[in-house]
C-alpha cells in the first residue's frame, strides 16, 4: 500500500499511517447532536472524514467508521442546573424526546444524502449504550478517578493530571484552566472546577432519566464517545475525527477516560478539521449567521442571495484543505458553482471521447502533451498521501481541463496522445472525481432535490403551524417567495408550491 502520511493533533506533526492491525483501520468521528437542524458548519466535518474513509478504502483497507449519535445528554455547562439540549428543544417544540430525535437524525441524514456521503459501518447512539457508559463511570469510580456527589458522578481532573499528561492534545494546562474556567452557580458540589460530568443526577421534571447505582439520571457527553469508541472498535484504535471546535474539552476529556478505563491511550491519530467562517466571522446566534443546511439549499437565510446545489458545498470544502480555515460568502460559493459546473463539463466530455479514434495505437506523437497528462496523474495518489490534499487533487483536475476540451473539440490533432493514455485519463479523472471525492454532476439530480428541499421545508413549515408558530410559518413563506417558489395553502392543512 501507498505510503499515507497524515497530520496527528497529539503530536503535531505529520506522521507515516501504520494501522495497528495491518489492512484494517478503524476510526470514530463525532456524529451529530440532533437537538435540532444541522448548519453549515456541521457539514464540514463530515464530508472531509467522508473523503477520509472513501480514500482509505480505495488503498485496499477494511474500514470500520463508526460515527455516533448524540441523542441525550450534551450539556454546555457543567453546574447544578446544566440542562440537556434535547430535552430542553423537546419542550420548546412541544414533543417528546425521541420524536424530536427521530426528527433531526431523519433530517442529518437526509441532509447526508444530498452531499452524497457514504453511510458510516456503525451509526450507534448515546441512548442505546447507557450500560456501557455506566460500566465504564463504574470502572472510573473503582480505580480513584471519579467521585459521586449528591447522585452526579465526576472525573476527577486534577487526580488525573497528577500522574498523566492532562491537557497533551489541546496544549492546556492545568493551572490555565483553574484561572479561566468560569464559576458557574452548582460548581460548589465538585472537588475543582475543572473536573467534568460522567453522569447528572435527573430533576423529578427532566424527561430523559435512566437508573443507575448514583440514583436516576442521565450520561454526560464525553463518557458517551468514549464508551461508544471502546465497544466498536477495541480499547485503542486507529483514527478519531472531529472539528476542532471539539479539540478541548470534548476529546481531551475522551483520552483522560479511556486511559483510565482500557490502561493505554486510546487513539494513535487525532485528526481535526478547521472552522467555517461567514463573511470573515464566526457563526454565532448573535450574529444571526447561523445557516441550516435547508436554508442553504433553498436560499431562505437573509444571508443568502440564492440557493446553493449540495455539489455546489461538497466542492467548495473540499477546495481547502480540511485544515485551513474556510471563509463562507456568496462570492465564494458562485465561484465554487461555476468552477464545478466547468469541471463537470469537461469530465462529461472526456467520457464520450472514443480513445481508438482519437489515440494512436501505440505512442503519440506529442510527448510534451502526453508528459503532462502522466505527471499531472501521477501526482493526484502523491497529493493525497499528503495528509488528504483534495485542494492540490482539484487543482490538477483543473489543469486538465483544457487538455480534455481540447481533444474533445478537435482542437488537438488526433493521435497527439496514446489510446492507452486516454483511456487512462478517463479511469483516472472516474476514480478521483466521483469515488475519492464523492462528486456528481448537479444536472443528475437537481429536479429531485429540489423536490425534496421543498417537502422539507413544506414539512417544517406545517410543523410550525400546528403549534401556532406563524413567525416562522410566514417567514418560510416570504423567504421562498423572494426567490420566485410560491407556497399556497390548500383546504385541510395542505400545502402547493409552484416556480413562478
Amino acid at each position: 500500500m501507498a505510503e499515507l502520511r497524515i497530520y496527528n493533533s497529539l503530536t503535531r506533526q505529520k506522521e507515516i499511517f501504520t494501522p495497528l492491525v495491518p489492512g484494517h483501520v478503524g476510526m470514530y468521528v463525532c456524529g451529530p447532536t440532533v437537538s435540532g437542524e444541522s448548519h453549515l458548519g456541521h457539514a464540514r466535518p463530515y464530508i472531509t472524514f467522508d473523503v477520509v474513509y472513501r480514500y482509505l478504502q480505495t488503498l485496499g483497507y477494511q474500514v470500520r467508521y463508526v460515527r455516533n449519535i448524540t441523542d441525550a445528554g450534551h450539556f454546555e455547562e457543567e453546574g447544578r442546573d446544566a440542562t440537556d439540549k434535547i430535552a430542553e428543544k423537546a419542550k420548546l417544540e412541544q414533543l417528546e424526546p425521541m420524536e424530536l430525535v427521530h426528527k433531526y437524525t431523519r433530517l442529518f441524514h437526509w441532509a447526508m444524502d444530498q452531499f452524497n456521503t457514504l453511510p458510516p459501518s456503525v451509526e450507534p447512539t448515546a441512548t442505546g449504550h447507557i450500560v456501557e457508559q455506566i460500566g465504564m463511570i463504574e470502572q472510573l469510580i473503582a480505580a480513584g478517578y471519579a467521585y459521586e456527589m449528591n447522585g452526579s458522578v465526576y472525573f476527577d481532573v486534577k487526580k488525573y493530571a497528577s500522574d498523566h499528561d492532562y491537557g497533551k492534545l489541546s496544549g492546556r494546562v492545568i493551572d490555565e484552566l483553574l484561572t479561566t474556567t468560569r464559576e458557574l452557580e452548582g460548581q460548589e458540589e465538585k472537588k475543582d472546577r475543572t473536573d467534568f460530568a460522567l453522569w447528572k443526577a435527573a430533576a423529578p421534571e427532566h424527561i430523559m432519566r435512566w437508573q443507575s447505582p448514583w440514583g436516576v439520571g442521565y450520561p454526560g457527553w464525553h463518557i458517551e464517545c468514549s464508551a461508544m469508541a471502546t465497544k466498536y472498535l477495541g480499547k485503542q484504535f486507529d483514527i478519531h475525527g472531529g472539528g476542532m471546535d471539539l479539540l478541548f474539552p470534548h476529546h481531551e476529556s475522551e483520552i483522560a477516560q479511556s486511559t483510565i478505563c482500557n490502561h493505554q491511550a486510546p487513539v494513535r491519530y487525532w485528526m481535526h478539521n478547521n472552522m467555517i467562517t461567514i463573511n470573515g466571522r464566526k457563526m454565532g446566534k448573535s450574529y444571526n449567521n447561523v445557516i441550516r443546511l435547508t436554508e442553504l439549499f433553498s436560499g431562505t437565510h437573509p444571508l443568502l442571495e440564492k440557493a446553493y446545489h449540495p455539489m455546489t458545498v461538497r466542492f467548495f470544502i473540499l477546495q481547502t484543505h480540511y485544515s485551513s480555515t474556510l471563509d463562507f460568502s456568496n462570492e465564494a460559493l458562485q465561484a465554487a458553482e461555476k468552477g464545478l459546473k466547468r469541471l463537470w463539463e469537461a469530465y462529461q466530455k472526456l467520457r464520450k471521447i472514443d480513445c481508438v479514434q482519437k489515440g494512436a495505437a501505440e505512442k503519440g506523437t506529442d510527448d510534451t502533451l502526453s508528459a503532462t497528462v502522466h505527471r499531472l496523474l501521477d501526482e493526484l495518489p502523491a497529493f493525497m498521501n499528503d495528509d488528504f490534499s483534495t485542494a492540490k487533487v482539484l487543482a490538477n483536475l483543473f489543469e486538465l481541463t483544457p487538455i480534455v476540451n481540447a481533444i474533445h473539440d478537435g482542437i488537438t490533432a488526433p493521435g497527439s496522445l496514446s489510446a492507452s493514455t486516454l483511456q487512462r485519463m478517463q479511469q483516472d479523472v472516474e476514480h478521483w472525481l466521483e469515488t475519492v471525492l464523492g462528486l456528481q454532476g448537479m444536472e443528475e439530480s437537481g429536479h429531485d432535490k429540489l423536490e425534496q428541499v421543498m417537502q422539507l421545508l413544506i414539512d417544517i413549515r406545517k410543523e410550525a403551524r400546528g403549534r401556532k408558530d406563524f413567525v416562522t410559518s410566514d417567514k418560510i413563506r416570504d423567504r421562498l417567495s423572494s426567490v420566485g417558489i410560491q407556497i399556497k395553502d390548500e383546504k385541510g392543512g395542505e400545502m402547493t408550491w409552484r416556480i413562478d
